[in-house]
């Protein structure tokens, strides 16, 4: 059996991958929030507020060696290969396309480590409520990110595929 390629699910990954990249590029570049508490507000609760995220996720695992950023970039670019092998193998549509927002929000942060200097993912928007900040500075890759798993989750939790039934029936 042949598999297409789920070119709508590598589509989004590229799309991801770009927008990210820009996005990133704007704020850094045109806007100059390219320094530790450089910000601009945008509304009463939305500031665009430059974060260099040199850890893990919510700026875990930060390490300050010279050859850490590279364990990162290793780390993540092994888990974008699986995630690509996955979205290959998968035949569901919106599982896919959950995989490429995945893969695309990895690869956008990638790109930071791989081009940007610290090597530190850039994190940019800042969603608040006065003071309270329910969460921590992110960026679009970060949102696919989270996108992708949480339909990940909900479909694997929550959402049952119809089974086919049996066309061999069984005897015992």
């Amino acid at each position: 059996m042949t598999r297409t390629l789920p070119r709508a699910a590598l589509g989004l990954a590229v799309a991801v991958l770009i927008v990210d990249q820009v996005v990133k590029y704007w704020v850094t570049g045109p806007l100059g929030l390219n320094y530790l508490s450089a910000y601009r507000t945008i509304t009463s609760f939305f500031d665009l507020r430059y974060v260099a995220n040199c850890g893990v996720s919510l700026g875990l695992l930060h390490g300050d060696e010279a050859w850490w950023p590279w364990v990162l970039v290793a780390l993540t670019g092994a888990i974008s290969i699986g995630v690509f092998v996955w979205m290959l193998r998968e035949t569901n549509r919106i599982d896919q396309l959950a995989l490429g927002a995945v893969l695309g929000g990895a690869l956008g942060n990638i790109a930071d480590r791989l081009f940007r200097s610290p090597r530190c993912v850039v994190d940019y928007a800042d969603l608040h409520i006065g003071d309270w900040r329910p969460f921590l500075v992110f960026n679009v890759a970060d949102v696919a990110i989270t996108v992708g798993v949480a339909t990940l989750l909900i479909r694997a939790f929550l959402v049952r595929d119809k089974r086919q039934p049996s066309t061999e029936s069984s005897h015992a």
